[in-house]
This record gives structure tokens, sequence and C-alpha cells, in this order.
């Protein structure tokens, strides 16, 4: 929780930052692509590491590395004259550096959760962690937003804006150190492995071969690439709503409001049938809630839409992460939780970048509602491309593997 609301409180800064001294829907999309970089070139080697060393140390390494990153923001906040003159290339040099860190601590992190709850909760462990996500997805964008603005002293004139944010990241951050460095588990017993590219790619081989897994992965890649409005959020507040800083802050935490009731809602009512249509018809709806959003002038009604997004996303995600443990063995799990967190980083950090590609071509308001639209039609398509997802059920080891079993013997061999 304070790592997430840390970093979402720092990338409202950052964003509002960038598009303060650009005011270009590309350089907010460029922000993305930072981050998302690093990723594309070292995840698949981090899921080798993840599965070749101590994840718990893996996690502190990459933290460790991040607060440094947070550290360097917050001296150029301080220093205006090393960003005068719109030059922000400082900025992408960290966030290409947070980036690495992600990279290496996503899938650890991942392949970590099987090793700390028993595996008849496991599904429920998901739930739960994926509620306290939220809770600190909700909050970090409102916490960034209220920082920004806080009305400081004349003595403490220079803090104010992204400098008081970077500074309560940082804080959150090194709380998470200390909390990681207290936890003891049992590790997975994890043999020697050469580090070449047949171990390398081991992660993307399986997935490739698992169709459940690949399509629950690829459905979530694409909707929230071509339908995620994320990054453009500043333009809206800025120049659509005109809603400032605060209300940034709100639009943000909205996703993740919505993403937090259906998860509450989840562990008292867990998916227990249907689990693949359930999945393709949130992320429909996630589709159809991204044109809204495009296409309101209302504050509320744009609040609205982002958390239907949120909520309808928030299924997905559940779906998703229960299919790629469930559906992958121990030995594996690092290397397909790489490959998992390379989707999520092309959908999330990419899709910005894609996001403030369009937008500079198109606008904005005709940006996201393209999309969302896009995000239906995959919808669509994935549905027809991969019946085993369609056809997933229960959310148990055995249901999937039934289902796999029983389409693999219908199809016609090789």
């Amino acid at each position: 929780m304070l790592s997430v609301i840390g970093s979402e409180a720092q990338s409202v800064a950052v964003a509002w930052q960038v598009y303060q001294i650009t005011h270009s829907a590309l350089d907010l999309g460029l922000t993305g692509l930072a981050l998302f970089l690093p990723g594309l070139i070292f995840m698949l080697a981090a899921g080798h590491v993840a599965d070749r060393f101590d994840r718990r140390k893996i996690l502190l390494l990459c933290f460790s590395l991040q607060s440094v990153c947070t550290g360097v923001l917050l001296w150029l906040a301080l220093t205006p004259s090393l960003l005068a003159g719109g030059r922000i290339w400082p900025i992408y040099a960290v966030l290409v550096g947070i980036g690495m860190s992600r990279a290496f601590s996503a899938p650890a992190a991942s392949a970590l959760l099987p090793s700390l709850v028993p595996k008849d909760h496991f599904v429920n462990a998901v739930t739960w962690g994926a509620t306290v996500f939220q809770m600190a997805n909700m909050s970090g964008p409102a916490i960034g937003g209220l920082l920004f603005t806080l009305p400081l002293s004349v003595a403490l004139a220079r803090w104010r804006g992204a400098p008081v944010v970077y500074l309560c990241t940082l804080i959150m951050l090194l709380g998470y150190l200390v909390l990681v460095g207290l936890i003891r588990y049992e590790p997975v017993e994890q043999t020697a492995k050469a580090f070449d590219m047949k171990t390398v790619l081991a992660g993307l081989e399986y997935v490739w071969k698992t169709k459940l897994l690949l399509g629950s992965i690829s459905l979530d890649l694409f909707a929230v690439m071509l339908g995620g409005a994320v990054a453009l959020l500043p333009i809206f507040a800025t120049d659509v709503l005109r809603a400032g800083p605060r209300g940034l802050g709100l639009l943000r935490a909205m996703p993740s409001m919505g993403a937090l009731v259906v998860s509450l809602l989840l562990v008292a009512r867990p998916i227990r049938r249907r689990a693949g249509v359930t999945m393709l018809s949130c992320v429909a709806t996630f589709g159809a809630a991204t044109i809204v959003f495009g296409l309101s002038r209302h504050l509320w009604l744009s609040l609205l839409a982002l958390f239907v997004i949120g909520a309808s996303d928030m299924v997905s995600v559940v779906v998703r992460q229960s299919i790629l443990q469930l559906a992958t063995p121990p030995e594996m799990r690092g290397r397909v939780s790489a490959v998992n967190a390379l989707f999520i980083g092309a959908s999330n950090e990419f899709g910005e970048f894609e996001s403030g590609v369009t937008a500079s071509w198109w606008g904005a308001v005709r940006a996201v509602v393209a999309g969302g639209i896009a995000s239906v039609m995959v919808t669509a398509s994935a549905s027809a491309l991969f019946p085993r997802l369609r056809r997933a059920d229960a959310l148990t080891a055995e249901s999937l593997m039934e289902v796999d079993l029983q389409l693999s013997a219908a199809e016609p061999m090789d």
C-alpha cells in the first residue's frame, strides 16, 4: 500500500510538471514510453532472475533504486534551472531508472505471492491483494493532487507543487523497504539454471502454448493499451473539464475507487462460475465507458465513467491473475510472471505513449473515443480467437485444466 500510494502520487506530480513545462500531449505520452522501454528490454531476463534468486531480496534492491530515483526527482524539482527552457530529458532519464526497477520487481513480487498463502486460499488472497492495491491506487492520485496544491508558508515556498509530492513518495518507499525487510517465508527451492536464451524465453514459450493464459493476457494487453485514457487526464483536467490539479487527482482516483468497490464485492461474492464470459463482458464494458469518458463535458459524468472503467477492469485483473498463477507450475512462475508484467507494461506505459501520439494527431477527445471503440472490437475478436477463455468456468486449477484438455482433444492433430 505504501509503495503504490507513493508511486501514484508521484505519477500525478510528474504528469502535471511535464505538462506545465511543455503543454504537449506527446511529451506526456513519452513519460509512459520511458517507463515501458526498460521492461521491454529486461523483463524476460528479470523473470529468470526471479526464478533463480531470493525474490524478497530482489524487491529490496529494486525499491532501493526507486527511492534513489525519487530523490533525484525531488532534487530536480527543487532546482528549476535544471529544467529551464523546456528541457525535460532529466525527468525522462529518471523514469527510465524507475522502469528498470519495475521490470525486475514485478515478476519477483507476483511469483512471491503463492509462497505466502495456502493454495486453497490463493484466489481469495489475489482478491484481497488487489483490494489493497486499489485502495492505494485510489488514494495515491488524490493525495498527489492535494499535496501539489497544498498552500505552504513563504518560508517553504520552494517546496510547493512537485517537491512536496516527491518528498512524500520518498518517505513511503523507505517505509516499504522496512516492511518488506521484515517478511519471513519458506522460499520455493530454486535450482541453478543456465542463463541462456532457451531459459530466458521459457516463460514466453509456456504462455504461447497455454492458450487460456495467452488469451487472458493478450485481451488485457490490447484492450487497455488502446482504450487507456489515464495519460491524457492532465489535458482533460486542464482544457476539457477545467478542473485543475485537484480535479486531476479526483479523475486519477476514480478508476481505483470503482476497482475498490468491485474488489470488496468479489471478496464477499467470489467468481465461482463462467469466469471467462464474465471477463470478456467486463472488458467490453471497459471500452464502452471509455467512449463515454471521451465524449463527456461534465466533471460528474467523467468521474462516473472512470469509476465504471476501474470497476470493470478489476474483474479482468482478478480473473487474469488467478489464471496466471493457477495454470503455471511453481518453478516457472517468475518467468511467466515476467511475460505477464511485460504485457501489463505494454498496456499501461506503452499505452500512455500510444495515447499521447494519437492525441497529438487527432486531439485528446478523438483519441480516447477511438481507443474505446477499439477496445470493444478487441473483446469481440478475443472471444472468437480464444475459445478456452470464453469457456473458462470456475477459477480452480482442476477446472482450468479440464477446459484445456477438452478443447485440445477437439482440435486436429498437427
